[in-house]
């Protein structure tokens, strides 16, 4: 809400939001509140109903109460779905953040509100927002001292006076056998709804006189920070956001970071994602040399398997297919390469290699127990092999099927994974049966062509 927003005007606001969720028919049940640690701010749980009754996802009914949300003036509501894996732990309105530090807070405040209106007019991005707290009200009282010093009042009698009408101020214990009660003296609660109670204020004099506060002081409306954030030392302010429909956190990054780059931040505020933005930044950061320490692996496990540095090489040439394959079913079906989607293309490299591995193995082993040429022990390879081949490799396919086609509450989670692995596997099958005797006929000549160069005998068991 409205930064001076009281409790009893939040309460209505939050009625009114709930009237117009409970409208959307894909709505079963809302729960709503005010407060928890702000008098301007709220909560909304939202219970959908199952999935094949609503027919849309929670992204969807999101989007389209929005617009009907917008409509409440002096308050915004803002909707995120439940996250089956939470990633982060920072929470704010919106599931993503970019957080803004800087050492000086009259800094962060006047950059803080450029970039929010900067990051407001990219179409990546929907529901932008902050929790940048430093336009509250509040009722500054300054006294006159000279005029308060000749009638015998000083500073301190004014404050006790203040916190005796204002401040819930402990007078007293009352003791009984059973329990205790601690006395609070404040001033009733219809006296201190609005500023004007002030001229209600009397303070007594030296002499006994009833002094009303409005002789010695004035009152005026002033701002105020109702909280400063700080992240580590600095002082820091959150901006949150979602991201529009079919917009990838990866293109969201980059316009925000072009953006920040064009309105020429200074040195002395920082962004930085943070929470999910920043796990995801993280990930990415790491996942070619994840895929790297993968492939490493397998090499140098199959090369101690064959006795051989060009072998393996042959069975790698099989995972582009793959990984290429998972790309254009994602795409086909215009869903995100995910965390999910990338656990697929890990689950592909196991998969998709044993193709080749079935093929070498039983080459490499004709060449030298029966003596065959690599010429005729691929193709003998290729037709005994081709039947085990079609059988691992469609046992396969038929068990991601159930997860690409599947529906119902959690499909979206698993859906990314049955894609990925039945694209790459449907890819790499139509191609390895190919590529593979090529490769390895082209390896084995280049093998042979280094044994020449070296002085080697081909059939000297020293392994290339």
């Amino acid at each position: 809400g409205d930064q001076s927003s009281s409790f009893q005007a939040m309460r209505i606001k939050v009625a009114a939001f709930a009237a117009i969720v409970k409208e959307d028919p894909a709505v079963e049940n809302v729960a709503a509140y005010t407060g928890g640690g702000a008098r301007n701010g709220g909560f909304m749980f939202i219970t959908l109903k199952p999935l094949a009754e609503r027919k849309v996802s929670a992204d969807q009914v999101i989007n389209r109460l929005r617009g009907k949300l917008a409509r409440v003036p002096g308050a915004s509501l803002f909707l995120q779905s439940s996250q089956d894996i939470r990633i982060g732990g920072r929470q704010s309105n919106t599931q993503y953040q970019y957080t803004l530090q800087a050492d000086d807070l009259n800094d962060l405040r006047t950059w803080e509100g450029r970039v929010r209106l900067a990051l407001s007019t990219l179409p990546e991005l929907v529901d932008v927002n902050t929790d940048m707290q430093d336009k509250g009200l509040q009722t500054t009282v300054t006294f006159d001292r000279d005029a308060a010093a000749r009638l015998g009042i000083n500073p301190a009698l004014i404050d006790n006076t203040l916190n005796n009408a204002f401040g819930q101020r402990q007078v007293s214990t009352i003791y009984q056998p059973l329990n205790q009660y601690r006395v609070v003296m404040e001033a009733a609660p219809q006296y201190w709804q609005s500023p004007e109670s002030l001229n209600d204020i009397y303070i007594k004099s030296g002499d006994g006189v009833m002094v009303p506060l409005a002789a010695i002081a004035r009152f005026a409306p002033t701002n105020t920070a109702l909280g400063v954030n700080h992240q580590g030392q600095f002082a820091s302010s959150t901006v949150s956001f979602n991201l529009s429909p079919n917009v990838a956190l990866g293109d969201a990054s980059q316009a925000i970071d072009r953006e920040m780059t064009r309105i020429g931040v200074p040195s002395t505020v920082r962004g930085s994602f943070q929470g999910s933005a920043r796990a995801f930044q993280a990930s990415v950061s790491t996942q070619p040399l994840l895929i790297i320490a993968a492939l490493v692996t397998i090499y140098i496990v199959l090369g101690v398997l064959y006795e051989s540095l060009i072998h393996p090489i042959t069975i790698l040439s099989t995972l582009p297919s793959a990984g290429v394959g998972a790309v254009l079913a994602l795409l086909a079906t215009n869903t995100e390469f995910s965390l999910i989607s990338l656990i697929g293309v890990i689950l592909l490299i196991g998969i998709v290699k044993k193709n080749a591995i079935m093929m070498i193995d039983f080459a490499i082993d004709a060449e030298r127990k029966l003596g065959l040429s690599p010429r005729d022990a691929i193709h003998q390879a290729c037709l005994l092999r081709l039947r085990p081949i079609l059988m691992t490799t469609v046992a396969a396919l038929f068990g991601a099927l159930p997860l690409a086609l599947g529906s119902g509450d959690g499909a979206e989670l698993r859906r990314p994974l049955g894609i990925a692995i039945v694209g790459g596997l449907v890819l790499s099958q139509l191609l390895t049966l190919y590529t593979t005797p090529v490769v390895y006929l082209a390896l084995d000549n280049l093998r042979l062509w280094l044994l020449r160069v070296t002085g080697r005998s081909a059939a000297a068991p020293v392994p290339v």
